[in-house]
């Protein structure tokens, strides 16, 4: 993981963001701390060879490595998989989401990646990394706290070709107000932020003037009101949900933080095909989360998850 940070430090040297550097060296040494795993995990790199292989994001499956070698016995010590899938050498990793089908909802959307700098905000493994380097991005930088995230992305990096993505184990809010960045990636995160006015705010911190905001999250189906969910405890056995908006609150909140040219772009309810539990994600998943007796309700009796994907302008 170490040799991923001191590779952002020195591929992106020459680049804009070198004069934020010092700030993340400091950021980085004050907020990671040592895992408790983190000597069994740098022993399963250490058992992966280097190689320059080629990344191919064509079709549905990421593909890393050069398509022969198995890598399954390392790469199942690193579970949980959440973001996939992924070919690995000739592993075949079955994640947790179907991030490609994700991925093809906001190929939909014509954003223009080409030559772009790209930050993803929760990034977790990197897998949306590679995706936004295969759409033309210049530099692909994404920030997940997830120790072991972090690892899973420098095993990828281990057998690939010289490239772009980066990943840092930071938090959003440990970032600068860059001010640099053509488009920011916010899947799946919002709803774990307890102020989501200041999350927006955070993210638009991030965006040069006029970038682009894409963010996916959780809403009540109800279209017309403007409404917020607040879980009593946990929503979907997950107790950091802190809301829940509407399709019209959550526009509401965007504009409040300084977001103009609003359109939910998508807006799909999450299937059990989309969300599942794996042989490389074998915790609890989507269908544990659901009422046995009604999949259209949480097991605590709130609307199943739905996500909108909104793409946003800085004003």
């Amino acid at each position: 993981m170490e040799s991923q940070i001191k590779r952002f430090f020195e591929e992106t040297a020459k680049t804009k963001l070198s004069k934020y550097h010092a700030f993340l060296r400091g950021k980085i040494s004050e907020e990671t701390r040592e895992h408790g795993k983190s000597e069994e995990w740098n022993m399963i790199l250490d058992s992966i060879e280097n190689s320059e292989d080629p990344i191919s994001t064509e079709g549905d499956l990421l593909r890393i490595g050069d398509g022969e070698t198995d890598y399954s016995n390392a790469l199942i010590k690193l579970k949980p998989w959440r973001k996939g899938p992924l070919r690995f050498g000739s592993t075949v990793i079955e994640t947790e989401w179907r991030s490609d089908w994700k991925w093809e909802r906001i190929k939909k959307q014509g954003i223009d990646l080409s030559e772009k700098f790209v930050l993803d905000i929760g990034a977790g493994n990197g897998y949306y990394l590679f995706r936004m380097l295969g759409a033309g991005a210049k530099v692909a930088l994404g920030v997940d706290p997830t120790i072991l995230f972090n690892y899973q992305f420098a095993a990828m990096q281990k057998v690939s070709s010289r490239n772009n993505a980066f990943l840092l184990p930071l938090r959003s809010e440990h970032l600068p107000a860059f001010e640099i960045f053509d488009v920011v990636f916010c899947l799946g995160v919002l709803y774990h932020r307890r102020s989501p006015i200041d999350q927006l705010k955070e993210l638009r911190s991030f965006l040069k003037p006029k970038g682009k905001l894409v963010l996916e999250t959780l809403i009540l189906p109800e279209k017309e009101k403007s409404e917020i969910l607040i879980p009593k405890d946990t929503y979907a056995k997950m107790s950091n949900v802190w809301f829940i908006p509407s399709e019209k609150a959550l526009q509401v909140m965007l504009q409040r933080s300084g977001f103009s040219q609003i359109e939910a772009a998508d807006v799909t309810r999450t299937s059990l095909q989309e969300q599942r539990t794996t042989k490389w994600m074998d915790f609890q998943s989507l269908s544990d989360f659901l009422d046995p007796q009604d999949s259209d309700k949480t097991i605590e009796g709130y609307p199943a998850p739905t996500r909108a994907l909104i793409i946003a302008t800085k004003s």
